[in-house]
């Protein structure tokens, strides 16, 4: 397993790390509990330390699976976790209904505070390594957001401050007021947007990019084929992106590039995996599994270095038009 920096901080994190969303169950069909405390710890006993999770990640299910899965172990982990998605008030801007209650996206100083207390009641721990603010709130300003950060790790309760789904605009104004150590953006080979303007200004500024949704919610994985029907399954039941004939042009691409996964000894997730990692500006990778064969799988991704022409050739075979 490789580590690298999370920013400026002095914390090192695997560059693959687990996504705790899937586990959390909303829009993914429920979830195994059992299966997804086994995953957690497979992850760590194959090297991975980096944790990521978020209380709107089945409202609260998720951190609370995370906090019983490191319970012993809390040493061995770079444990990650957000603010911003409330239901305890109606404060900021309506999001999305989970569960028979609105969510909203709201990053008050009061709510921030409130938020942490219960997030580290329900990881069973005293602090938090990476603390970010999971979407961006238009109707809170950004200095009280911050100033309420800022204060947290001056008493010890988060380590690192990081943000998430925002622009270069919002980091530039978190970073007038304190260091911006992580930024986590959706990023994959279908999702590239940010390789313009975001990536090029976080490696400038020694900010750490965190991808979540590398895999394209398992569509790059090359387990799921034209044939699957999608039950409970919100997240990808009525996405274009998972539509049969969409997969099935997947399913095509994807062969392109086996030859290079079989060379390496790698699954095509993996591969693609350590494509991700291997972007500059990208330094992180955030993987979901539900099982611990899964957690093993992704960690397996995290030592293979593929050569500029094999990037390439990757690159090109993902420039063909498919459905994104």
């Amino acid at each position: 397993m490789r580590y690298r920096p999370l920013g400026q901080s002095s914390i090192q994190a695997s560059v693959v790390g687990f996504g705790a969303w899937a586990i959390g169950g909303w829009m993914w069909g429920g979830a195994d509990e059992r299966e997804a405390v086994r995953a957690i710890r497979a992850a760590l006993d194959s090297g991975i330390t980096l944790i990521d999770t978020a209380p709107a990640y089945g409202l609260g299910l998720s951190e609370e699976l995370v906090g019983e899965a490191i319970a012993g172990r809390r040493e061995q982990v770079v444990l990650a976790t957000k603010c911003g998605l409330v239901w305890h008030t109606g404060g900021g801007r309506f999001f999305f209904n989970q569960g028979g209650k609105p969510v909203h996206r709201y990053l008050g100083g009061d709510s921030i505070r409130y938020e942490l207390e219960q997030s580290l009641k329900r990881l069973r721990t005293d602090y938090v390594d990476l603390y970010q603010t999971h979407w961006q709130d238009p109707t809170t300003p950004i200095e009280e957001t911050m100033t309420a950060l800022v204060d947290l790790k001056r008493q010890g309760k988060i380590r690192a401050i990081g943000v998430s789904n925002a622009s270069v605009g919002d980091i530039r104004q978190y970073q007038r007021l304190g260091p911006v150590d992580t930024d986590q953006e959706k990023y994959s080979l279908l999702d590239r947007g940010h390789e313009a303007a975001l990536l090029p200004y976080c490696r400038e500024q020694g900010i750490a990019v965190l991808a979540y949704s590398p895999l394209a919610n398992g569509l790059l994985t090359g387990k799921i084929g034209p044939e699957r029907v999608f039950r409970g399954d919100a997240l990808r039941r009525n996405n274009p992106r998972f539509s049969v004939e969409n997969r099935a042009r997947i399913q095509g691409v994807l062969a392109q590039i086996q030859p290079i996964a079989k060379l390496h000894g790698l699954t095509l997730g993996q591969l693609v995996i350590a494509w991700t990692l291997a972007q500059p500006g990208l330094t992180h990778a955030l993987v979901g599994a539900r099982d611990p064969r899964q957690a093993v799988e992704n960690a397996g991704a995290s030592d293979a270095i593929l050569s500029d022409e094999e990037l390439a050739a990757v690159d090109a075979a993902f420039r063909q038009p498919t459905e994104r």
